[in-house]
């Protein structure tokens, strides 16, 4: 974040409307209660579907790890530069760098009314070091929204899905195909298929998964936290169910 000074130089530049929508929404999510929300599922499950609605409807700001770390290491803060020095030596980031880095996110006005945690915790050792984390705050994770799908589903979502690169408009061959197949309805720009959208690298991918966060939601299913969500609805009825979960 740009200091107060250089901030608000920014501010005259920003269009009024941009201004008053910002001050609206503000306004809006000050009667918000506080939440914070832990996404599982496996990849196609539909989380990036919902996340956007989520945080919208209650005013979180979305952490991805991933994005996160990217982020800390290009702005070269103190726990960035010990997260580049780990990934250089091709070596993982400690589960305490990325809780740190959830930390200092924590402290954005963004993230004021709570969060949305996507792609971490992955681990029994992970979930507790956030739950230490979020003690020491005086908070704690209210919800685990698990999206809970079938493989032989998945597969069939996930296959399907073609990329427009330069714009990232997605298609699908069965539940949303292009104009005409293989080719973007805007540009006219050719389609591709992601590498990891194979039946094949699913297959490792899912096994992973599943081995990795049975624990994690084991560990959250004993603090009465986990709502399993049917994932394998139309994105409408999942929406719905998040509500539900979350009122």
């Amino acid at each position: 974040m740009a200091s107060a000074s250089s901030s608000s130089l920014n501010l005259e530049n920003v269009p009024s409307v941009d201004l008053m929508t910002e001050l609206l929404r503000r306004m809006k999510c000050s009667s918000k209660p506080d939440k914070r929300v832990i996404l599982v599922g496996p990849p196609g499950s539909g989380k990036g579907t919902q996340s956007p609605i989520i945080k919208d409807e209650y005013c979180l700001c979305h952490l991805a790890t991933g994005d996160m770390l990217r982020a800390a290491v290009a702005a070269k803060s103190p726990l960035g530069i010990k997260a580049k020095e780990a990934m250089d030596k091709g070596e993982l980031v400690s589960d305490d760098l990325v809780v740190g880095i959830i930390d200092e996110a924590l402290k954005k006005p963004s993230c004021e009314k709570g969060f949305i945690l996507d792609g971490f915790p992955r681990t029994e050792v992970q979930a507790q070091k956030l739950d230490e984390m979020l003690e020491k705050r005086g908070v704690k994770v209210d919800k685990v929204l698990n999206f809970a799908i079938d493989d032989a589903i998945l597969e069939e979502r996930i296959t399907g899905r073609w990329i427009h690169p330069s714009s990232g408009r997605t298609y699908h061959s069965k539940f949303a195909p292009p104009k005409v197949p293989g080719v973007d309805d805007v540009t006219g720009e050719s389609l591709i298929q992601r590498k990891d959208d194979t039946a094949a690298v699913l297959k490792s991918r899912l096994e992973a998964f599943h081995r990795q966060t049975e624990p994690v939601i084991d560990y959250y299913n004993k603090k009465g936290n986990v709502v399993n969500l049917p994932a394998e609805k139309p994105p409408r009825e999942v929406t719905a169910d998040v509500k539900k979960a979350l009122s």
